[in-house]
């Protein structure tokens, strides 16, 4: 058993001859050597979709959060100041999330609560919900308010959100990550958020965990938490039980229940 961020490489599988089953804890599992493990007949695993309801609940923590300026104003009120700034509202803003499945699926239901219009980005459209589906991540930023990233991590999305896409969110635009830091260029990011070119950021994942860009800590349009999105009593016990389920069914020889492919 394995976590995205540590992964499984090639020279681990060649050391364990009998290896027959991998299982990825979370839904991540950008730094498992899917061809690897395809090549030598290991079946590979997920936890998709066990911890979508908690990653969803952060997200919209964070969020609110950012828009409703709470870190600070908690804070001002902790000096014994009296700041009071006038935020945005919600309702009418227009969400785009980077990556609908469970996660992102989980986010939207969240959000249209708050009478904010849902858009995405996926590869392809989905014939099951009637979110509005946009071709790229640029076309996705420039009709939103807010951009949610809810994407696997790896090669396929490693800086999918760069310079362009923030200039395409603008100024009065909000980013929230509980993905994978990967998808965003940092560099962009602090660049945006100095020069006030989007007007904040919530982020859970960084480059270099648990190192913070000092940077980041220095901003005040940014609000930060220590990967925890995914944390919870409820999402620990059904991700114990996923694992469980799997490898009953792959000892069983029946098919297994999360599947994980190059």
């Amino acid at each position: 058993m394995t976590r995205g961020p540590l992964g499984f490489f090639a020279q681990e599988m060649d050391a364990l001859p009998n290896l027959r089953i991998i299982c990825v804890s979370g839904a991540g599992y950008e730094k498992v050597d899917l061809p690897a493990a395809e090549a030598r007949g290991i079946t590979v695993t997920n936890g998709a979709g066990v911890n979508a309801s908690t990653v969803a609940d952060h997200a919209l923590a964070l969020l609110l959060s950012l828009v409703r300026d709470i870190p600070q104003a908690d804070a001002s009120v902790r000096r014994s100041e009296w700041r009071k700034v006038v935020r945005p509202s919600l309702a009418g803003k227009r969400l785009g999330i980077i990556g609908l499945g469970a996660v992102g699926l989980a986010i939207a239901r969240r959000a249209a609560a708050f009478d904010i219009g849902i858009g995405y980005h996926n590869r392809k459209a989905r014939s099951d919900c009637d979110y509005t589906w946009h071709a790229s991540v640029q076309a996705l930023a420039e009709a939103s308010d807010i951009l949610v990233i809810a994407t696997p991590g790896g090669s396929s999305t490693h800086h999918l959100v760069d310079a362009s896409v923030l200039a395409a969110l603008g100024p009065e635009g909000f980013l929230v990550n509980i993905a994978r830091a990967s998808v965003v260029d940092t560099d962009a990011l602090v660049a945006a958020l100095r020069e006030q070119k989007i007007a904040g950021a919530a982020l859970d994942v960084f480059d270099d965990e648990p190192r913070v860009p000092d940077v980041f800590k220095t901003l005040d349009n940014v609000v930060l938490t220590p990967h925890v999105a995914g944390l919870s009593p409820e999402a620990s016990k059904d991700s114990v039980q996923m694992v469980s389920d799997n490898l009953l069914a792959f000892f069983a020889g029946k098919p297994v229940l999360t599947p994980v492919h190059s």
